[in-house]
């Protein structure tokens, strides 16, 4: 796998052009900078509050094979293998973690990783959409890395995707697909999962999807710029599994001497880590193997556990993966098995489905996230209805619009 140099990704100038194009890619993607208003709409025509506790329950399949609440509608965006419109891209196989960037015409990208091998495709692609949800452009933005799982977006605009392999490294990308992606090897060498940007205190948090993963914390040295920090790793003092959270130095990032989870011999074990994202000072992030999803608070340093399906009184939730957080605080969690659904851990308490793919229990529902209205949520099932095909040249990429926000 080629390495490209370990340097800023976008020079100066590129930057500023980039936050004016991706304007309020701050709360549709890293963690809810929009308010919680007590009116409707905020000014802007974006609604504020939330609905989804009180959808309703799921109907029968649509066309496309999804059970919705009334009152919403699907459709088909991408299918592995088939080209996108007139754009000459083919869809990815096994689309997997995706985030969504608004664009200053009114319109917004959804970027999809492709956990396969390079030599099946790999990387990651995006997929344009004009002010009125038409799919006007599709195209890769990383080629040639392996199994790259899920990621996150930067508050600066630009995709962290990240490699689920002994070898794996983190990519900063372009959404725009315009300049070449960069490795950044400092953010450690490991089965990365995903990763949240801290940018005021900056903070990355990564997961890594093994059965004795770890929980990580890289430290940048310099604002929007990933390519030297130091790499932690979290102990839970106590013993428990919650509890404050110690932040210990990884001594080899690299992974050369030794395996990264196993440099520090007080860190804490967490059983398949998956998605995680940052919103208002909080971080949340989910474990597989336990059907857990975790809170922790960057203020105080404390760990809990928001969602367990062993102790809950409504444990619809199973199989946790990729996740994604509201502006008003919902955990919206997709699920690798369980029974196909997108799930939400609600801001007012309930825990209520969103959506259930049907006919492709083979498969997993990946990259859950918000378009820029908060009235469309992607993801993908990322082998469609032929779920033993380890390449997910079957995936789909969905689209559900309605009143998730009012």
């Amino acid at each position: 796998m080629p390495t490209k140099p370990a340097t800023p990704i976008i020079d100066p100038t590129r930057r500023r052009f980039l936050r004016q194009s991706f304007a309020g890619v701050g709360w549709v993607m890293a963690g809810g900078t929009l308010s919680q208003c007590s009116s409707s709409d905020g000014g802007n025509g974006v609604p504020t509050t939330s609905n989804i506790a009180n959808l309703g329950p799921l109907l029968d399949p649509d066309e496309n094979g999804l059970r919705l609440p009334a009152g919403f509608s699907s459709r088909v965006i991408a299918r592995s293998g088939t080209a996108l419109g007139t754009s000459g891209y083919e869809w990815h196989n096994a689309p997997d973690g995706a985030a969504v960037f608004t664009t200053g015409d009114g319109g917004w990208i959804y970027v999809s990783n492709s956990e396969t091998a390079a030599l099946a495709g790999g990387g990651a692609g995006a997929v344009r959409f004009a002010s009125n949800g038409n799919v006007v452009d599709a195209y890769r933005i990383l080629g040639d890395t392996n199994l790259n799982c899920a990621g996150g977006a930067t508050p600066w605009g630009t995709w962290l995707s990240c490699e689920e392999s002994e070898t794996g490294r983190v990519w900063e990308c372009d959404p725009l697909g315009a300049d070449a992606a960069v490795v950044h090897p400092a953010m450690g060498v490991f089965e990365h999962e995903a990763a949240a940007v801290d940018a005021a205190n900056r903070h990355v948090y990564l997961t890594e999807d093994v059965g004795d993963g770890r929980l990580y914390r890289f430290v940048y040295d310099r604002a929007e710029d990933l390519s030297a920090g130091e790499l932690q790793v979290a102990e839970v003092l106590g013993g428990g599994p919650e509890g404050e959270v110690q932040w210990r130095r990884v001594p080899d990032p690299s992974a050369a001497s030794e395996e990264t989870r196993y440099q520090v011999a007080e860190s804490t074990e967490f059983d398949g880590g998956e998605g995680v994202w940052l919103h208002e000072g909080v971080i949340y992030f989910a474990t597989k193997g336990d059907n857990r999803v975790w809170t922790y608070e960057t203020g105080t340093s404390m760990l809990t556990i928001l969602y367990d399906a062993a102790t809950s009184s409504t444990p619809i939730l199973t199989g946790v993966d990729n996740l994604t957080v509201t502006p008003a605080g919902d955990v919206v969690v997709g699920e690798d098995g369980g029974d196909m659904q997108v799930v939400a851990i609600s801001a007012e308490g309930p825990i209520v489905p969103l959506v259930q793919i049907t006919g492709q229990d083979g498969s997993e529902v990946t990259g859950p996230v918000f378009g820029p209205s908060l009235r469309r949520l992607y993801f993908s099932s990322q082998r469609g209805a032929e779920g033993d095909d380890i390449l997910g040249r079957s995936g789909i990429t969905y689209e559900v619009s309605g009143p998730f926000f009012v």
